[in-house]
C-alpha cells in the first residue's frame, strides 16, 4: 500500500544560489542517500532515474501555466490574458500544437542560420578583440541571441533593439519580484502582440524563408494554426529562446575559464564544439530545475502524491548522478561520461522544442571564442544573476585575453 507523502519525514533542501548548485551533488549539504525532499514549492526529486521518470509521465503536467499562482499574482488585467500555450498545454492541445510546428523547428532549419550565427558571433567580437578585454555576459551573451531570434522570425534589422527590450521586459514573469513588474509585463505583451499580427499579416501576402511563413504554411490533415496560436508561438520563442542561450553561453564560457587547457584545445580542435556544448549542459547548465504538478492521484515508488502536489525536478544534480555519469564532477570535453543523455533540456513531451537551435547557437559561439579570445582569463568577480525559479547566469563577467585575433 502507497504510503501518503506528507506523512513522510523527509529533509528540506532550502533554495541555494545558482553556482552553489553546480556542486551541490558533491557536498554533504545534499542528501544523496536519499531521493526526494521538501522544498520551497512542495517536494524535490534530484536522481537522474527519477527526474526522468517524472518528466516522461503524462500524469505529471508543467507547472509554467501555474507561475503566476506559486507568485500569489492576483493582477485580473495579468490574469485574463493568460492562455494556452506550447510551454503549458498538455494532453491532446501538446500533441495538436507540437504536430504542427516540430518541422519548423527542425536541425536542417536551424543549420541554415549556423553562417549568419557566426557573423554575428565575429561582430560582437570584432568590438572589444583590440582591447584585450570584455565583459563577457554584457558584450558578448545578452546581444547574441537576439539579432538570431529576428533572422529566425524574420523581422527586420532595425528591429533588433526593440526586440532586445520586449525579450528583457517578457523575461520577468520568471523574476521572484513578479508581482512588481505587472504593469511593464502587461504592457511589453500588448506592444509585441500588435507587432506579431502586423508581421503575421506582412508574411501571409509576402512568404519568406523564415521561421513565422514556416509557422503559417504548417498543416496537418487541414489542421492550421489560428493567427492567436502564431501570437503565442513568436511570444514562446522569445521566451524560450534568448535568456536560455544568453545564460548558457555565459555559463560555458565562465566555465572554460576555470579549465583554459580545454578552452584552448577547442580553439584548437573546433570539431570538438558539439561535445563541448553537451559537457557544458551538462557539468553547469543555465536551466538548474523545473516544476511539475500531479494532475491526479499519482503512486510512485510507493509512494501517493495526491493531485495538485508540486515536484521540483533537479536537471542540475541530475547531470552530476554517479550512478549514470562517469567522473561526475570532473569538466572534459573529450570524455565519454556515459549513454545518458544530459538533461538541461529536459525530456518526455515537454523536451526543449528549440534544442537544435539552441545547440547550434551553442556550437558556432564557443570554439570561435575560443579561437578569437585566446588566453581567456576572469579579470574580476563574476557577478551572478539572482536566483529564483528560471534561468541562471551571468549578469557581468569581466575577462582578459590576447587582443586582435
Amino acid at each position: 500500500m502507497a504510503t501518503l507523502v506528507h506523512d513522510l519525514d523527509l529533509p528540506t533542501l532550502l533554495l541555494a544560489d545558482g553556482r552553489a548548485a553546480q556542486r551541490m551533488s558533491a557536498t554533504s549539504e545534499f542528501p544523496r542517500n536519499a531521493w526526494l525532499a521538501h522544498n520551497m514549492f512542495g517536494y524535490a526529486a534530484w536522481h537522474y532515474d527519477d527526474v526522468t521518470s517524472i518528466l516522461r509521465d503524462k500524469r505529471w503536467h508543467s507547472a509554467t501555466s501555474r507561475i503566476p499562482e506559486i507568485m500569489g499574482v492576483t493582477d485580473e488585467r495579468f490574469l485574463s490574458r493568460q492562455q494556452v500555450n506550447i510551454l503549458s498545454a498538455e494532453g491532446d492541445v501538446h500533441t495538436r500544437l507540437r504536430r504542427l510546428v516540430a518541422p519548423a523547428f527542425s536541425p536542417r532549419a536551424a543549420d541554415r542560420l549556423r553562417p549568419f550565427m557566426r557573423d554575428v558571433v565575429n561582430g560582437l567580437v570584432d568590438k572589444v578583440s583590440a582591447a584585450g578585454a570584455a565583459d563577457i555576459a554584457v558584450d558578448i551573451c545578452e546581444p547574441y541571441p537576439i539579432p538570431i531570434i529576428c533572422e529566425l522570425l524574420g523581422a527586420p534589422k532595425r528591429d533588433w533593439q526593440l526586440f532586445s527590450r520586449w525579450a528583457n521586459d517578457i523575461l520577468e514573469i520568471f523574476s521572484l519580484d513578479m508581482n512588481s513588474k505587472i504593469d511593464l509585463i502587461v504592457r511589453t505583451q500588448d506592444e509585441l502582440d500588435t507587432y506579431t499580427r502586423a508581421l503575421i499579416a506582412e508574411r501571409r501576402d509576402q512568404p519568406a524563408e523564415d521561421l513565422l511563413t514556416a509557422l503559417i504554411a504548417a498543416e496537418e490533415a487541414g489542421d492550421k494554426l489560428t493567427t492567436a496560436e502564431l501570437v503565442m508561438m513568436v511570444n514562446a520563442v522569445i521566451v524560450g529562446g534568448t535568456d536560455t542561450t544568453r545564460n548558457q553561453l555565459g555559463c560555458a564560457v565562465g566555465l572554460f575559464a576555470e579549465y583554459p587547457g580545454q578552452w584552448k584545445l577547442l580553439a584548437e580542435q573546433p570539431e570538438l564544439a558539439p561535445r563541448a556544448v553537451e559537457e557544458t549542459m551538462r557539468y553547469f547548465g543555465a536551466v538548474r530545475g523545473t516544476v511539475r504538478f500531479a494532475s491526479v492521484d499519482i503512486e510512485y515508488r510507493d509512494i501517493l502524491f495526491p493531485a495538485g502536489t508540486f515536484m521540483s525536478v533537479g536537471l542540475a544534480e541530475a547531470n552530476r548522478d554517479p550512478e549514470v555519469f562517469a567522473d561526475p564532477t570532473q569538466f572534459d570535453i573529450t570524455a565519454h561520461k556515459g549513454d545518458q543523455p544530459q538533461v538541461t533540456f529536459g525530456s518526455g513531451i515537454h523536451y526543449c522544442l528549440g534544442q537544435a537551435l539552441a545547440r547550434a547557437e551553442l556550437q558556432e559561439a564557443l570554439p570561435l571564442l575560443a579561437q578569437r579570445m585566446p588566453n581567456l582569463q576572469l579579470a574580476g568577480p563574476t557577478a551572478w544573476k539572482p536566483d529564483g525559479v528560471g534561468i541562471f547566469g551571468p549578469s557581468s563577467m569581466p575577462v582578459t585575453f590576447d587582443p586582435g585575433h
